[in-house]
């Protein structure tokens, strides 16, 4: 457990935070509802960071977490089906599904981005285990992939690199784009990806507060600023983004010129709050699953009636980032204790 404690602390960015604007004013609230104990646990599950959640065709949930066993696989009523290799990982990060129900994992402390088969099999490793660096086959900390309907791959690699690498469906790399800055097209942690249909690379730009859109060759398109902090992306067959915005703690539905259609959800530690939204599925029936990290669970949230009201929660302030490193307890440094 202390092992897995010292890996959650180094994998905060230590990066000079930017100011990031979000609308100070309601949007529409969308009708979810948080349903409890969606999940069968077995006897022997460990609590742990939720990191990762993906739904495949069959409608089955995997989680990813950063406790073992790391990697989980659920029917859609939430029945535990199996689990997988825990030797594959050691920091899970991010889970994505491609067309063939294959799980692609990204491990932000190994360097590694697996293609897995349904069943747990390696069928495709890109980068090295244990190796950090910037090039045509090696990753710094990848944060997510994403795939276009050619099976096109794309990796975020986020937190040590700030770019986007694409590859061909063999894994032979093709090019990448984006370097270390604010402007057009360069990233302040590229953290999650996807590709619409008509092939436009999306990218959440966690820290700088925005989410890029590229074409597929990676030439700069637009940017949507002013909707939070983008942790995770999701797309939805009705060209819809949800987003999982991990500094103000909500889920954010937009279109695909950007416009935020509605939001639900709230900082804190009840059932339905949030801390550390970090990536999100939604299911074909409309169910919302989210990795909730620092509340160490995956939410479940049901669609409701729409209420055609606005939010309560307007976003102002990051929740749950700024501290510095404390020294610990010392009795020295009690009134009435000589020191010594």
């Amino acid at each position: 457990m202390l092992l897995w404690i010292t890996f959650a602390i180094a994998a905060v960015p230590l990066r000079t935070q930017a100011e990031v604007t979000v609308s100070n004013v309601p949007v529409p609230a969308l009708g979810y509802k948080a349903i409890p104990d969606f999940f069968k646990l077995t006897k022997d599950w460990s609590e742990g960071e939720a990191s990762g959640v993906a739904i495949n065709s069959k409608g089955h949930i995997y989680l990813f977490r950063r406790a073992k066993p790391f990697l989980t696989e659920f029917d859609q009523d939430g029945a535990f089906i199996r689990s997988f290799d825990n030797a594959l990982f050691d920091h899970p990060h991010g889970i994505r599904i491609d067309h063939d129900d294959n799980l692609w994992t990204t491990d932000d402390v190994n360097n590694t981005v697996l293609k897995l088969s349904p069943t747990g099999q390696v069928l495709l490793v890109l980068g090295r285990r244990n190796t950090g660096g910037e090039g045509a086959w090696v990753f710094n900390k990848p944060a997510d992939v994403g795939f276009s309907r050619d099976g096109d791959i794309y990796v975020a690699d986020g937190y040590g690199n700030s770019r986007i690498v694409k590859f061909d469906r063999d894994g032979n790399f093709i090019k990448a784009w984006g370097s270390y800055g604010a402007g057009p097209g360069e990233f302040d942690l590229p953290h999650s990806v996807v590709v619409d249909r008509t092939g436009r690379v999306i990218v959440a730009d966690r820290e700088n507060g925005r989410i890029q859109v590229f074409s597929s060759d990676g030439k700069f398109l637009e940017e949507w600023k002013g909707i939070g902090y983008p942790y995770g992306l999701a797309l939805t067959p009705d060209d819809h983004i949800w987003m999982a915005d991990g500094g103000f703690d909500r889920i954010v539905e937009l279109d695909l010129h950007g416009k935020i259609l509605g939001a639900f959800g709230s900082p804190g530690h009840r059932p339905g709050q949030l801390a550390w939204a970090h990536f999100l599925a939604v299911s074909d029936d409309k169910k919302i699953f989210v990795a909730d990290v620092l509340n160490w669970r995956f939410q479940v949230f049901g669609p409701t009636s729409a209420t055609g009201g606005v939010t309560d929660y307007v976003p102002s302030v990051r929740q749950f980032w700024d501290y510095k490193k404390s020294d610990g307890w010392s009795f020295r440094d009690q009134p009435g204790i000589p020191k010594r």
